[in-house]
């Protein structure tokens, strides 16, 4: 273990989230109007009405994974009577599909943007940065998925997951990480780098998601033709 690996491994996470963290406290106090997909629905809505789902629900997916995959020990699944090889499959199906349609979705996406004329004059600096990154973050994380089919494959959960964990007891298991191999090395960085510009794109409109719309009560809509007359029996 050099400096370096402990530069990528130890320091270098704990400066992305206090730059997302800063980012997106500076964004809302200074442009919380900007907080927005800055929707161009108007310019064009087929290959949008395909697009956007197929990203948007496929990402849900992936970072489900990502969360299980990586907070949940390998000890707990145990104890709960899931095999690892039944974990791993299941893994592999599920976060193998769930890429591929937020890879094809951001293609179509990409697409509409290049192929659209109103809908590519409103992009921005930040959106040809983002979307590079975006695109190779789902890319090395295929790939890093497709490596599990090799006869000895990495198993991440004992080594990935460690460090990630780790980061949370402010306690980083450098090594951890340091000897994971190069496709999920590369794969942390390229996220790393997302989560880093995130503030600064349109992608910090997920921190706004209408979640509260799940709970919200119903709205009552009176007729135009109902009668808004006093009932009789309510008169003096």
């Amino acid at each position: 273990m050099n400096h370096l690996h402990i530069a990528l491994w130890g320091v270098l996470p704990y400066l992305v989230v206090a730059l997302l963290v800063t980012g997106t406290a500076w964004r809302y106090r200074y442009d919380r109007f900007g907080f927005t997909t800055r929707s161009s629905q108007l310019h064009e809505h087929r290959l949008l009405a395909v697009g956007g789902p197929l990203f948007h629900y496929g990402l849900l997916f992936v970072v489900a994974g990502h969360a299980m995959g990586l907070l949940i020990p390998e000890s707990l699944t145990e104890r709960l009577g899931v095999h690892e090889w039944l974990y791993h499959v299941n893994a592999l199906a599920v976060g193998g599909t769930a890429g591929l349609a937020t890879l094809t979705g951001l293609g179509i996406l990409l697409y509409r943007r290049l192929r659209v004329p109103a809908v590519r004059a409103a992009t921005s600096r930040s959106d040809r940065a983002v979307y590079p990154i975006l695109a190779t973050v789902l890319c090395s994380g295929l790939f890093a998925t497709v490596t599990t089919l090799a006869p000895h494959p990495y198993d991440y959960r004992r080594g990935v997951a460690i460090w990630f964990r780790s980061l949370f007891s402010l306690d980083p298991d450098v090594s951890a990480m340091a000897h994971a191999p190069l496709a999920y090395q590369t794969h942390a960085l390229l996220g790393m780098a997302l989560f880093a510009l995130w503030p600064f794109s349109r992608l910090v409109h997920a921190f706004t998601a209408p979640v509260g719309y799940v709970a919200r009560p119903y709205v009552v809509y009176r007729s135009r033709g109902a009668s808004t007359r006093v009932p009789a029996s309510t008169r003096r």
